[in-house]
């Protein structure tokens, strides 16, 4: 028995651990996944059917219900391991065979593909060849921004993170692409360049968003009961991601003792582990505790490992100051997260965000690079009461203001609406018999729920 047709998107993350309650802290899973589970849900209230594809490893299950209307599938490709983002391109291909064999045997229609990151444009875009049908893609990084901006020996760099090839296949990606999302205007600043040249009326800007069910202020009491909840003594600065060099931990310690020696009562809490780290992000780990030893601020630095999502808004609420101290960092959702509690945010000028809040009324902002400068401004928010609470207020109002996932979609569906944009470019759905595929809803059947992927 049919039920009536419901509008089908498909969401491509492939990489990290994708799940209906991801752990943030495992590798290559963090931001970018919150984003597209936010970005479904919302989707799936507004009417929508969402299906999130992504790889399948180690012993995940093939299918996942997030919500009645969002389910994650699991195809397999490259064997059981992990594999780390920067080569899961190899793969991929055995990924798209997988997913069309499905696709294909079920005859489920969609009317759009949104791609995350560069690995997922490369399936997204192969799908949508196939297909015939729109592909929107939101890289999250860009691979040239991200090799520009990091520390270190540029080829070790290029050994470890791909750019060659990735910055290759990203041109492939943006060109073919029929919209593109960047999610700041420094990301559309790197599109536009020279590097990529991407053509102005392909590319749009829609931010990042959080879930304001989740994430809002409380009064001071509360915030004083969280603490001792907690068990926070004093006032606390609080940075939180996962473990990875660009997110500048080492930063950040080194702007404390600017902080410390001002304030008696300022500790310093790294949530930054995982609950079943890597070799590597065990030995970045030892060595922010060997430099806060060095710097001679170990007894007011706490390490904190994984904060369980239920926990995480608590924790924002607890803490006196938000740090985000990224050498790179494509916007900064922690910290909209934060200031969306109420917290008073301190935010890298090496990303995005700081150039969409106002200085001093909604955030302050500082080069990390400058830990001197980084740590004076964490200091002015502790030591001027009237500059928090502003920050307080105006930062809250920010967040719900513009960056709510009802507001994110709601821009997503409008620019599917307009043909001038590109979506619905006909040379890209034409068939092999010179009719235009339809992107339209698809009928669903009963008997086709759930899907069972497990033979691909």
């Amino acid at each position: 028995m049919a039920v009536s047709p419901q509008r089908r998107i498909m969401m491509i993350s492939t990489h990290g651990y994708v799940s209906a309650n991801p752990e943030f802290g495992l590798p290559d899973t963090g931001g970018q996944v919150v984003y597209v589970l936010e970005l479904s849900q919302c989707l799936a209230r507004m009417g929508y059917r969402v299906d999130i594809l992504t790889r399948k490893f180690e012993n995940q299950p093939a299918t996942e219900k997030v919500t009645d209307r969002v389910r994650i599938l699991r195809f397999s490709c490259g064997g059981k391991e992990f594999i780390p983002k920067e080569t899961l391109c190899d793969s991929l291909p055995e990924w798209v065979t997988n997913v069309k064999r499905f696709i294909h045997s079920k005859r489920v229609k969609y009317g759009f593909i949104n791609s995350h990151y560069w690995d997922a444009g490369l399936a997204g875009q192969a799908l949508s060849n196939d297909l015939h049908i729109p592909h929107v893609h939101t890289p999250h990084s860009i691979g040239a921004w991200k090799r520009d901006n990091m520390d270190g020996d540029p080829e070790a760099n290029e050994q470890k993170y791909n750019f060659r090839r990735r910055i290759r296949e990203e041109k492939i990606i943006y060109d073919e692409c029929d919209v593109l999302v960047a999610t700041t205007p420094q990301q559309r600043d790197v599109l536009f360049g020279s590097e990529y040249d991407v053509p102005p009326e392909k590319l749009v800007i829609i931010p990042p968003g959080y879930d304001d069910t989740r994430f809002f202020p409380i009064s001071a009491a509360s915030r004083l009961a969280l603490k001792r909840e907690l068990g926070i003594e004093g006032r606390l600065v609080l940075a939180l991601g996962r473990v990875a060099q660009n997110k500048g931990y080492d930063l950040l310690l080194r702007a404390m003792p600017v902080v410390m020696q001002r304030h008696d009562d300022v500790h310093l809490l790294l949530a930054v582990g995982s609950t079943e780290p890597s070799d590597d992000e065990v030995r970045q780990v030892e060595g922010y505790k060997a430099l806060a030893a060095e710097l001679g601020i170990a007894d007011r630095v706490r390490f904190h490992d994984f904060i369980p999502d239920e926990q995480l808004a608590d924790f924002y609420r607890a803490a006196d100051v938000f740090a985000l101290s990224s050498r790179y960092e494509p916007f900064g959702m922690t910290a909209v997260e934060a200031m969306a509690c109420g917290t008073p945010a301190v935010v890298t000028t090496e990303g995005g965000l700081w150039e969409q809040v106002t200085w001093g009324l909604e955030a302050l902002y500082a080069n990390p690079f400058d830990t001197e400068v980084f740590g004076h401004a964490i200091n002015a928010v502790l030591s001027y009461p009237r500059l928090s609470q502003q920050l307080a207020k105006f930062g809250s109002q920010k967040a719900r203001s513009k960056f709510t996932w009802t507001g994110i979609a709601q821009q997503l569906l409008r620019l599917l609406q307009h043909a001038d944009v590109g979506v619905f470019r006909q040379e890209r759905r034409r068939t092999n018999n010179g009719t235009t595929a339809s992107p339209g809803p698809d009928e669903i059947t009963e008997e086709e729920e759930p899907w069972e992927v497990a033979a691909y």
